[in-house]
């Protein structure tokens, strides 16, 4: 494991629902509507934050269903709904911090992404990977390599901030440090690097040789080293 408070970062690579903005409610309601209409039990739901919604139909529904309809179907309803959609705690600290050597590495697609940072009050960086813009997603590196390439960035030297077992996994394969919140997953299911409840319990400091990253500790809630 690496001590990422000793290190200086040249791009910090965020994970979007779940670490930036809270879409919690939304997606539920997206995917309880469509598991409903598709037949799919909701238990076969568990356990895939952080993948692309593609590559979830195709895990949960029947042999004879239309995987593109599918899609498309929950693709839709998401668009459409949201509603409460905010802004984490942390976040809008985080990404002011981090400036131009922030990407935002997400699994949804690029009109979705879209949609809940605005609604959130976010901008996306100009270093903005979606599922559009990949052929393999988390737990596959490849959504951080091409954020790594995209600010000319090393992705050893890039710090992989998520959310989800999937996505902390992606960036561990990426060669990426990683920070993980406990946001939408229990602390035991994250192999990162460091663990902290939200943003708020970490500082991103942008000096002229990259990003340091410094630990705060709010009364009660202590981060944790792996």
């Amino acid at each position: 494991m690496r001590d990422i408070t000793t290190e200086v970062f040249q791009a910090v690579l965020f994970d979007n629902d779940g670490t930036l903005t809270d879409s919690t409610a939304a997606v539920e309601r997206a995917w309880r509507a469509w598991a409903a209409h598709h037949e799919v039990p909701l238990e076969r739901l568990v356990r895939y934050h952080g993948v692309p919604s593609r590559s979830i139909v195709e895990a949960v529904v029947d042999p004879h269903v239309d995987v593109d309809l599918a899609t498309a179907d929950i693709d839709r309803r998401e668009l459409e709904d949201v509603e409460d959609v905010e802004p984490l705690p942390g976040a809008v600290e985080a990404m002011e911090a981090v400036g131009d050597r922030a990407a935002i590495v997400t699994s949804a697609g690029r009109e979705l992404a879209v949609l809940r940072l605005s609604a959130a009050g976010l901008r996306a960086p100009e270093a903005f990977v979606t599922a559009d813009d990949i052929t393999r997603g988390k737990p596959d590196p490849q959504p951080f390599l091409v954020a790594a390439d995209k600010l000319g960035a090393d992705p050893g030297r890039c710090l992989v901030v998520e959310d989800a077992p999937a996505g902390v996994a992606a960036g561990r394969a990426a060669g990426a440090a990683t920070l993980a919140v406990t946001t939408t997953s229990p602390a035991e299911d994250l192999d990162a690097d460091l663990v902290v409840p939200d943003l708020s319990g970490v500082v991103f400091i942008e000096t002229d040789e990259g990003i340091r990253v410094r630990l705060r500790e709010p009364v009660g809630r202590r981060p944790r080293h792996r």
